[in-house]
């Protein structure tokens, strides 16, 4: 981003240097004997838990719309808010266009570590009370006010539910990846018709598109760009687990490549947990999916390849001898089976 000039001078008293601080809480000096500088009254916003912006200046960088949405969800386990002349000013930095100009590296950097904070769901209520979620990803506004079956989604709001799952996410300290991939998974609930709500039939499939997108935005890394998908596309079959036939089951070992990489595996059925636990009432119970699940992996990974290769099977043939063992061997997980 270049809409703001940086100036550096001998001459630049204290005061002028702070008063181009985001906030009055980051606007405090101290010198050699300990002595604070004060000017804008940080001290009195850290008594009072507020997160307030110094003067006119915050609006030179529009990434501070970001950095104070994150620092919301740093300090929102002590109360902290955000003065309302504050978020004022955000909706007008919203509203000006300069959001856009923001380059994917920096918005990135903001989002990941906001991701990362105590109540991570606190960055994304403030951005879309400012205005500036549906100019990021609009995606994930279009979920608020999307109505789920109440059966299975007694929150009912698919925002809701996703700030849910974003907050399990957190208590459980799960990962960035798992944690961009909580964020994302029902984005396809944003593209149902109006006419078939409650239900999202197929909202997996339809929902990668989006979640491509919003990955391409931000140039978000890759291990976390491709469990957002995976999760996205399967996090149904994560729940439906012990339903799954064996050779839909082995399907789903074998998108994931359980074989060469188990963690990604365990990271999709965190994710899945999370989405589950992020449903009103639900947030305690026990999810018996992902035992079974690391089960079947462990079952097909025992399939040994070396008596496959002593009996002469090679290259396509081999892999489909492979196949047909491990389906063999899930089948008899499958039937042993017991909770």
């Amino acid at each position: 981003y270049g809409g703001f000039v940086f100036h550096a001078h001998p001459d630049v008293t204290l005061e002028q240097d702070l008063i181009r601080r985001d906030l009055t809480i980051n606007a405090i000096a101290e010198d050699k004997n300990g002595q604070l500088t004060d000017p804008y009254h940080g001290q009195q916003d850290l008594e009072a838990r507020v997160l307030r912006h110094v003067s006119p200046a915050f609006a030179e960088d529009p990434l501070r719309v970001l950095r104070v949405a994150r620092f919301a969800a740093r300090y929102a386990p002590d109360g902290f808010t955000i003065a309302p002349e504050t978020l004022e000013l955000m909706g007008q930095l919203s509203g000006s266009g300069e959001l856009e100009a923001l380059t994917p590296e920096r918005s990135w950097k903001e989002i990941s570590r906001a991701l990362m904070e105590k109540e991570p769901q606190v960055f994304i209520e403030v951005l879309r009370e400012c205005g500036a979620l549906k100019i990021l990803m609009p995606e994930i506004d279009a979920l608020f006010g999307v109505p789920q079956p109440e059966a299975h989604h007694p929150e009912i709001d698919t925002g809701l539910h996703v700030l849910s799952v974003l907050h399990q996410s957190a208590l459980h300290r799960q990962p960035l990846s798992v944690r961009w991939a909580c964020l994302l998974h029902d984005l396809g609930k944003g593209l149902t018709p109006v006419e078939e709500w409650p239900r999202h039939i197929a909202h997996e499939h339809k929902g990668l598109k989006a979640i491509k997108a919003v990955n391409q935005r931000f140039k978000v890394p890759r291990d976390c760009q491709e469990l957002a998908l995976l999760v996205g596309e399967y996090h149904t079959h994560g729940h439906r687990a012990l339903e799954l036939k064996p050779s839909t089951l082995l399907d789903l070992l074998q998108s994931f490549d359980v074989y060469r990489r188990p963690q990604r595996f365990e990271e999709f059925i965190a994710a899945c947990e999370m989405d589950a636990r992020g449903r009103k009432g639900f947030e305690e119970r026990t999810y018996p999916q992902a035992e079974y699940l690391r089960g079947a992996a462990e079952a097909a990974r025992q399939v040994a390849v070396q008596p496959l290769l002593e009996k002469g099977f090679q290259g396509q043939q081999l892999g489909e001898a492979l196949k047909r063992e491990r389906l063999d061997t899930l089948k008899v997980y499958k039937a042993s089976y017991q909770r």
